[in-house]
């Protein structure tokens, strides 16, 4: 199940506290790796490490690199300070994070004292790369309004992994991350999407949440098996503790598959059987045949019965994303390629703007 080689340091690309990207020779090749220092220690150049290969050799997503295991140089690595929640539980990769929710966390009876939402805006996506358009476009109206992020397993493990979090940290527009289920490295850890809802709330005070999973995505060419089926349930989640569940659609017109053009079968599924609850819908498009082609799409499953469809009129995501000097891509494709896909995430800041 996993393909493991021994490899040695050759170059360090780039180091953090959090990730560091090498160059690793293995046999007579020089191949990338991912090396998270959190869990195994930094390491050094002509260290000998053990990699998993798996991706690499599948020709997956994440398939430009190997993961490190260990540093066979340097097996002590320090373990987090407190906490007794594990993550990646039962498999040789456990770690330890402390949980906003454990009883020792100075956020517990805030946990436990919650009431309500009180109708917080909590923006569903089902892809990493929704993030920064929707963070633009929000921030571009709402700079010293606060943005939690909310990052599942639904895909990437480690938020170390995203560049988006990254560079949105650093410009200052992303105020806080959770991590949730098998997720870690988020600012704050949480067990499930309930409690990382409400510690948005009362523990960040978030005046906006963005809910979606990290860097990748699972799909199978099947009608529910894909990782982004949890958009479902998590709008019911939000709804379940009253507030203002919003879903960003997945829309393209650049995928050449016929099942993701337009309007995606993801959030047709999604909407017309997954979820429980009427949920907000921004559908973001200005181009006169493609909003007929939505729309007829949207009528044809009767998504604009089971939900609230709003349609945005006025479009800046190209501008917004400029101003902030962003850049975004998803499965290989800029803004240009794709805009109806970027700007469907930024239509959900939109509706929040206008409301």
């Amino acid at each position: 199940m996993i393909s493991k080689k021994i490899g040695i340091v050759d170059c360090i690309i780039s180091k953090s506290e959090e990730i560091e990207e090498l160059k690793v020779k293995i046999g007579d090749k020089i191949e990338k790796a991912i090396n998270y220092p959190k869990i195994n220690g930094s390491v050094n150049i002509n260290d000998e490490v053990l990699l998993n290969t798996s991706a690499v050799e599948l020709s997956l997503g994440t398939g430009g690199f190997h993961f490190v295991i260990a540093n066979l140089n340097n097996l002590e690595s320090k373990m987090s300070d407190g906490g007794h929640i594990m993550k990646l539980r039962y498999t040789p990769l456990q770690v330890k994070t402390f949980a906003v929710e454990e009883q020792e966390s100075v956020y517990h009876e805030k946990i436990k004292n919650f009431k309500s939402l009180d109708n917080l805006p909590v923006v569903v996506g089902t892809l990493h790369s929704m993030l920064v358009p929707f963070i633009a476009s929000y921030k571009r109206k709402h700079k010293n309004k606060k943005i939690a992020y909310i990052m599942t397993d639904g895909a990437a493990l480690a938020i170390y992994l995203s560049k988006n979090v990254k560079i949105l940290k650093d410009k200052e527009l992303l105020d806080a991350t959770i991590t949730i289920g098998n997720a870690f490295g988020g600012d704050y850890e949480c067990i499930n999407i309930y409690t990382a809802l409400i510690t948005a709330k009362e523990v960040i005070g978030a005046d906006v949440v963005f809910v979606c999973m990290g860097p990748g995505i699972v799909g199978s060419g099947t009608k529910y098996g894909f990782s982004g089926i949890e958009q479902g349930h998590i709008l019911d989640a939000v709804k379940k503790l009253k507030g203002k569940a919003i879903a960003v659609p997945r829309i393209s017109f650049a995928d050449k598959r016929d099942r993701h053009f337009g309007l995606s079968h993801h959030s047709i599924t999604i909407l017309k059987e997954i979820v429980n609850n009427k949920v907000i819908v921004p559908i973001n498009i200005q181009d006169i045949d493609k909003k007929k082609y939505v729309i007829s799409q949207i009528k044809e499953h009767n998504i604009d019965k089971l939900h609230d469809v709003v349609f945005i009129e006025k479009d800046t995501t190209k501008e917004d994303l400029s101003f902030f000097g962003l850049k975004v891509k998803s499965m290989g494709r800029s803004y240009e390629e794709d805009e109806e896909f970027f700007k469907s995430a930024s239509g959900a800041a939109y509706y929040i703007l206008e409301g």
